[in-house]
């Protein structure tokens, strides 16, 4: 999409975002504001590069019968060439599904016991960056281990920005390196941690055939779901046609945990279908984990050092407590702007 078209479609959504009709239907005004807020700062930032050079163009005029507006016009100059990168930043191409929210699911993987409490400190950073960025979250469903972690954690996190765009490349094994509290002899152990992001879908994002459903019941059961009983509450849905299977047991009703894992399964799916179709799709997902294995990780948390180390990236900082705490701004940054290189770099 060119300049022309991106400040076309612009001023088409200031208009419906002021028709009080729109506003009757909040999933599509939802949408539209943040197609708005997507755009607007491409839209300011040329606005801006034009007010200048105008103002440019005047200063230059006026310099040639009045010195002194001299340094104005130079002032000018130096503005354009900074605005000009900017605009090309904001005009890179940009991943479909910045703008949406997430569904995030953290596993339990090598290291046992001390795999799965790691797995509660991940969730715990992801809730507090959550909170720090004003992020909504929902723990859509957990299964707890002995010791207080989580076997398996999924949570659901909402912005009015979009979460994808900050959160999309935490996706892989987290490793960790530290020394277990099941450990007596106070040795440094590796375990590792899975984590998997897929962007949220909507309904019109993915359509369903209930016929392809296969939906079955029992009880929640062992440390887990919050109201385990005797009811036949839990659900486990799986998608014949992918072979794709979800189950849910937070919640005290069989509807709930159905809507619950009915989520998890359409943004699944929205990831499949956007990997089969979309060759990038697929390079950037590749290094989500699948299996949670020591070897294949994407980011270390060494305890001893207070060091994260983030390997597709080489950023490296000693600030584990302050990270662990959801202090996460300079390693997404580190990963945004790596994205952005590779981006100018294909459409240079």
């Amino acid at each position: 999409m060119n300049l022309d078209e991106i400040i076309s479609e612009y001023a088409d959504l200031e208009l419906k975002l002021a028709d009080p009709s729109v506003h009757a239907d909040q999933a599509k005004a939802r949408t539209y504001g943040k197609r708005y807020a997507a755009l607007t700062p491409i839209v300011t930032t040329y606005r801006e590069l034009e007010g200048v050079r105008e103002d440019l163009a005047a200063a230059r005029e006026l310099a040639s019968e009045d010195p002194a507006f001299a340094d104005e016009a130079m002032e000018l100059e130096g503005r354009i060439p900074v605005l000009e990168e900017r605009l090309t930043h904001l005009l890179v191409p940009r991943d479909p599904n910045d703008d949406k929210d997430i569904i995030m699911e953290i596993k339990a993987g090598e290291g046992g016991q001390e795999s799965a409490l790691f797995a509660g400190d991940l969730l715990r950073m992801y809730l507090r960056y959550a909170e720090r960025a004003g992020y909504k979250t929902e723990i859509i469903d957990s299964q707890n281990s002995d010791l207080g972690g989580y076997k398996d954690v999924t949570v659901a996190i909402k912005g009015r920005e979009g979460v994808w765009a900050r959160l999309k490349f935490e996706g892989g094994v987290h490793r960790v390196q530290r020394v277990p509290v099941t450990e007596s002899q106070g040795r440094i152990h590796t375990s590792a941690a899975g984590v998997l992001v897929y962007p949220e879908a909507e309904d019109v994002d993915v359509q369903i055939d209930p016929n392809d459903l296969r939906i079955d019941v029992f009880r929640s059961s062992g440390p887990g779901g919050q109201s385990v009983n005797t009811t036949d509450s839990a659900v486990r849905i799986t998608h014949v046609p992918t072979g794709v299977v979800v189950s849910c047991q937070n919640e005290k009703s069989q509807l709930q945990n159905k809507e619950s894992a009915m989520r998890i399964l359409r943004a699944r799916l929205l990831a499949m279908a956007q990997e089969e179709a979309e060759a990038a799709a697929m390079a950037e997902r590749k290094s989500q984990v699948r299996t949670v294995d020591r070897s294949e990780r994407v980011r270390t948390y060494n305890f001893p050092e207070n060091r994260i180390s983030d390997h597709r990236v080489g950023f490296k900082a000693y600030n584990l407590d302050q990270v662990l705490d959801g202090d996460l701004d300079a390693v997404i940054q580190a990963l945004l702007d790596a994205e952005l290189a590779e981006k100018l770099a294909a459409h240079s």
